[in-house]
C-alpha cells in the first residue's frame, strides 16, 4: 500500500473546490464528534449528555472548519508553484 505519492508541479497548482472542502469538513467533524462523545461520556458518565454535547459541536465546528479552510485558500504562504 502506498501511503505517500510523489506529487508533480501540476498537483500543487490546483486549488480546492468548495465541494471538497465541505466533504472534508463533514468527514473530519464526524470523527471529531465521535471523539467528543467518548470523552464527554467518560467525564459525565451519561450517554445522553455526551450525545447532546456531540450533537451541538458537530455543527458549530463543521461551520468553523469550512470557513477556516476557505480563508486559508486565499493565503499564498506555504503553497508551491502558483
Amino acid at each position: 500500500m502506498i501511503l505517500f505519492r510523489s506529487k508533480n508541479e501540476k498537483y500543487y497548482k490546483r486549488g480546492e473546490t468548495k465541494r471538497r472542502s465541505i466533504v472534508k469538513a463533514f468527514t473530519w467533524r464526524t470523527l471529531g464528534t465521535l471523539d467528543t462523545i467518548v470523552i464527554s461520556y467518560f467525564l459525565t458518565g451519561e450517554i445522553k449528555t455526551a450525545v447532546s454535547i456531540g450533537g451541538i459541536e458537530i455543527f458549530t465546528k463543521m461551520f468553523l472548519y469550512f470557513f477556516h479552510e476557505r480563508i486559508w485558500n486565499f493565503i499564498k504562504w506555504g503553497k508551491r508553484g502558483i
